[in-house]
């Protein structure tokens, strides 16, 4: 309690001295994290690849908002970078509209050059197109608001004793084609606040005269081997590569060759990746010329394998390190109350990444945003599976329509940016599954971009797209389902994954981001009907592990804006249901599933007889002894056609159902369920106990339950079930199944 009121104080000192030259603060939901006013994130942006001479160029530029040209020596005032211009943290909070242009100033001293040495501008994020004067000198443009990018400004400083720096930046947010996930310039509902400018770490970088610019490392468990392809400038002379491989501070290995080639590093009986055991590598990278080392770098790496392939059974699961694992995690936006895009400090990003390990997850799917660096970092060294997506952008399509047709201009900003993040991420062990496409979103040529991304790394999973629009490739059919859970059939080819499901809401009032017009996909009063419900998908989910699902997806670790499905408050100052309840309740996920026996068949094999009214049938019609004679006979389910998950037997399209049927049981037992699938609100009643009210709907078949005992009797019972619809899809089927769950504590 007393770190917590610490952090709180520091975060209203921090606000005032942010705003004090700019605007006052607009006021509005804040995290627990404050940044410090004078050097926010002050960490190395790039944990893959450090260097020692580096000038951290975050704090207060000056900006202005026009229409296109240059302000002529007038400031709007200052901004808090690395921080967006919409966001409460930059202290200026305006937004950005399509045909202006927000500019950035600062002059810095120049830095001590060695001879034939060079200063590099480093920009690790800027949404969306950028371009850059250094001391009046044009230097160099960029298009891409996830991929980091850089100049060298050596001759635009010349013989200067500062540095002139000037950036210019056009965001068309959701008038353009880019890719810029969640923003848009009207945000509600599912759509967030738009996010431009410099929203990532800028810094300087001095170089010697050849240099190691970039560095691919890949770890092979199966050989022992860790390959560095390093990437040198301004080499002129031979130049050689020594890598110094340590573990825990230990040197484990080394090796050393021509800087042109491959380098290959041999690692005794290395200790494999996993979120159980996030073994990392630590290398140490010096180049060398006839004269000596001239420059030296660190970076990481860890030995870890991810495929999928059939299992024991011939189901198709996901693999990691040669073994099975279900991976199971929250969908995480990467969203922030007063730095929407950006954490307010590398504590705060770690946070996320600790309390999503802390809930019994291990996995999370960083969903249509890439984070800095840093955040990846985070989740190599605390073990943490990552699904990336690539951010959309440009229309939509629905689950039944063709590709979407893009211009050459918008195939191209979607193959560069992509392209980019992929080898800019790619070293990270965290990331096992790349996601081109999410819900339509964008989705073009949608194979030929699977191969593509495929191609681009053959060592990870591709999701083939994540949600609605499925084409029949990639490693996974990936199934959305709200709340769900449910799952695609297994096939050959692909494993089956839950991309989406859960959005359970809860409004915890003072840590919301507007006081009404809330929502989520299911909401709740209060924490403990919340967490009913939550233990209540888990128990169905796991029925659907023993089937074949190999991953899961629950909507989502924070409220978002006016999004109140998060486990945690969009502040993150509260946690909804206790993180070790969550764990213990997760754990369940990762035990051996219980094994499902049909008592009493649903119709989705093989289409049962009922009888069914559609017109009130009075008092007691649950009661086994109603005389149904008068009811029609029809075939289950009932419903409409296109209700997802439904196997329509009989047409049902008016506001209400009953039906009714009896059937024959030997032996009950408590560990009996009900399996239904029900659109919408159904009351269901076995020998004339009410035994369960449904709310709302489900996308497909689930369990429920157990019966209580005593309900169902050995011989005839009668299943008597009332759906009442109200809009859209609509849907009612019922059936009875037995579970026996090898991880239940025996008596």
């Amino acid at each position: 309690m007393r770190h917590r009121l610490v952090v709180i104080a520091s975060l209203l000192i921090g606000t005032m001295v942010c705003h004090a030259s700019t605007q006052p603060d607009k006021g509005g939901l804040r995290s627990a994290w404050a940044p410090d006013p004078d050097m926010p994130l002050p960490e190395h942006p790039r944990p893959h690849l450090v260097r020692d001479g580096w000038i951290n160029l975050n704090g207060k530029w000056n900006y202005a908002i026009t229409d296109g040209t240059p302000p002529a020596g007038t400031w709007d005032g200052t901004i808090l970078v690395p921080f967006p211009v919409e966001s409460a943290l930059s202290g200026v909070q305006r937004p950005l509209a399509p045909d202006q242009t927000l500019w950035y100033q600062r002059a810095v001293n120049t830095p001590r050059i060695d001879q034939g040495g060079r200063v590099l501008l480093h920009f690790a994020g800027v949404d969306w197109r950028t371009d850059v004067w250094v001391n009046q000198v044009h230097v160099g443009s960029h298009e891409g608001g996830y991929d980091a990018f850089s100049f060298d400004i050596t001759e635009a400083i010349g013989s200067s004793s500062t540095i002139d720096i000037l950036v210019g930046v056009h965001d068309p947010t959701d008038a353009g084609v880019q890719p810029r996930g969640k923003q848009v310039r009207t945000p509600g509902g599912i759509w967030y606040t738009a996010v431009s400018g410099i929203w990532q770490t800028v810094w300087l970088e001095t170089v010697p005269t050849a240099w190691i610019d970039d560095v691919r490392v890949h770890a092979d468990p199966a050989q022992g081997v860790i390959t560095i392809e390093p990437s040198v400038r301004g080499a002129k002379i031979r130049a050689d590569i020594e890598a110094r491989v340590l573990f825990e501070g230990e040197l484990v290995a080394s090796a050393s060759g021509p800087s042109s080639r491959l380098l290959r590093v041999a690692v005794s009986e290395p200790r494999l990746w996993s979120p159980d055991d996030p073994a990392l590598y630590d290398i140490e990278l010096a180049l060398s010329t006839p004269r000596g080392v001239v420059d030296a770098v660190r970076t990481y790496t860890g030995f870890r394998t991810i495929e999928m392939r059939a299992d024991d059974q011939g189901v198709n699961r996901l693999f990691l390190n040669g073994e099975v694992l279900f991976q199971f995690g929250p969908l995480d936006q990467g969203w922030w109350p007063d730095g929407l895009y950006t954490a307010p400090t590398d504590e705060a990003l770690r946070f996320d990444i600790e309390q999503t390990r802390a809930m019994g997850f291990n996995m999370s799917r960083k969903h249509v945003k890439v984070e800095p660096q840093r955040w990846y970092y985070w989740a190599d060294k605390l073990g943490l599976l990552v699904w990336q997506d690539m951010p959309s952008g440009d229309g939509f399509i629905g689950a039944a329509d063709p590709d979407l047709v893009r211009s050459e201009k918008s195939e191209s900003i979607f193959r560069t940016e992509w392209s980019e993040i992929i080898r800019e991420f790619g070293m990270h062990p965290s990331i096992v599954v790349w996601v081109p496409f999410n819900e339509g979103w964008g989705q073009f040529k949608t194979n030929e971009i699977l191969a593509w991304t495929k191609s681009l790394d053959p060592s990870r999973l591709v999701d083939g797209p994540s949600g609605w629009a499925d084409r029949g490739s990639g490693d996974l059919h990936d199934m959305h389902a709200y709340p769900g859970p449910g799952m695609f059939p297994i096939e050959p080819g692909r494993a089956s994954v839950l991309g989406e499901f859960g959005g359970l809401g809860l409004v915890v009032p003072g840590h919301v981001w507007q006081e009404d017009r809330n929502w989520g996909y299911r909401s709740f009063d209060s924490a403990q009907a919340l967490a009913e419900a939550y233990e209540q998908l888990i128990s169905r989910l796991r029925p659907l592990i023993g089937k074949g699902l190999s991953a899961a997806v629950y909507t989502q670790l924070t409220d978002v804006e006016i999004e109140v499905n998060g486990l945690m408050t969009y502040d993150r100052k509260i946690t909804k249901l206790d993180p070790a309840w969550l764990s213990r309740v997760n754990e369940r996920v990762y035990l051996p599933p219980p094994v499902m026996t049909t008592i009493v068949p649903t119709s989705e094999q093989t289409a049962q007889s009922w009888r069914f009214t559609t017109t009130d049938p009075g008092e007691g019609w649950f009661e086994p002894t109603f005389d149904d004679s008068d009811w029609s006979t029809g075939p289950g389910g009932f419903g409409t056609a296109h209700t997802p998950g439904s196997v329509v037997g009989t047409e049902w399209n008016t506001t209400d159902i009953w039906i009714r049927r009896t059937v024959e049981i030997d032996r009950p037992a408590p560990n009996m369920f009900i399996r239904m699938h029900h659109d919408e609100d159904a009351q269901l009643y076995i020998n004339g106990s009410l035994v369960m009210e449904a709310r709302g709907w489900t996308t497909g078949y689930a369990e429920f339950g157990p019966i209580k005992p005593g309900v169902l009797v050995a011989g005839t019972n009668t299943i008597a079930v009332h759906c009442h619809q109200t809009s859209g899809g609509q849907f009612i089927d019922v059936g009875i199944v037995q579970m026996d769950d090898p991880a239940a504590p025996s008596d």
